[in-house]
């Protein structure tokens, strides 16, 4: 957790008093608070800032819980989620974990372990990230082809057929993840921008652009043939090794 700022929670809940109270509970412990009680107003807030954990009731006016994190985990952000609901059956609890919630808590419940366990999930979180070298790639992923030439996260640098080496900078290496990962597959500008900056990051696609060309003029410096990896113009980008996709 960034000790320099007060963390911002998210409370996604349609009974007014309960999240209310709430709110003035995470703000005596320091922290912010914003209040939705609709699905779709907090999936709109998310897009458009910064958020350090959700606070998430199931059953919801116009959607239910599980709509909203599975919004939020298909969206690449990687904000924690903390169940907080009055569903206490055995199997929604363990079907609430499954699908990716960091914690459950059932109401009623008391405020000291709400944040309690808040601070819990935040320290967790920033564990987990601590090997991040972008949001979609970490030192601790295998090594992996692209062209024939081998990248090494753990080493930050990529391996050509003839044993060159050279080392990769953080960006380049998360470009090259997010195209082997969706090999095949014609990749939006968008799409390239929040695996490799996140989703709440205010990149231009000029930025990008130069990221691809050095990663282009790396690649043809030392022989390797880049046309399997393609501009989909107006598009985005594709990489197709097996020449699948002829876009």
């Amino acid at each position: 957790m960034d000790t320099t700022s007060k963390p911002l929670i998210l409370i996604v809940e349609d009974d007014e008093d309960i999240a209310n109270v709430t709110a003035e509970h995470l703000v005596e412990a320091g922290m912010h608070a914003q209040i939705f009680n609709r699905v779709t107003k907090a999936e709109e807030y998310l897009k458009k800032n910064h958020v350090n954990l959700v606070l998430l009731d199931i059953n919801l006016p116009d959607a239910d819980g599980f709509t909203l994190l599975d919004s939020i985990r298909s969206s690449e952000t990687q904000v924690p989620v903390i169940f907080v609901t009055g569903a206490n059956s055995e199997t929604t609890k363990v079907r609430g974990l499954d699908v990716g919630a960091d914690d459950y808590v059932t109401k009623p419940f008391s405020a000291s372990e709400l944040v309690a366990r808040i601070r819990a999930v935040l320290r967790r979180t920033d564990t987990r990230h601590d090997l991040n070298l972008t949001p979609n790639f970490t030192v601790s992923d295998k090594p992996f082809d692209f062209l024939g030439a081998t990248i090494n996260g753990a080493r930050m640098e990529i391996i050509f057929p003839d044993q060159e080496k050279e080392t990769l900078g953080r960006k380049e290496l998360g470009i090259l993840a997010h195209l082997v990962e969706n090999k095949g597959k014609i990749i939006p500008r968008k799409s390239m921008i929040h695996a490799v900056w996140g989703p709440h990051a205010n990149v231009k696609s000029r930025s990008l652009d130069q990221y691809i060309v050095k990663v282009r003029d790396l690649l043809k410096r030392h022989g390797c043939d880049d046309g399997p990896f393609r501009t989909v113009h107006g598009v985005g980008f594709i990489y197709d090794p097996d020449g699948e996709n002829p876009a």
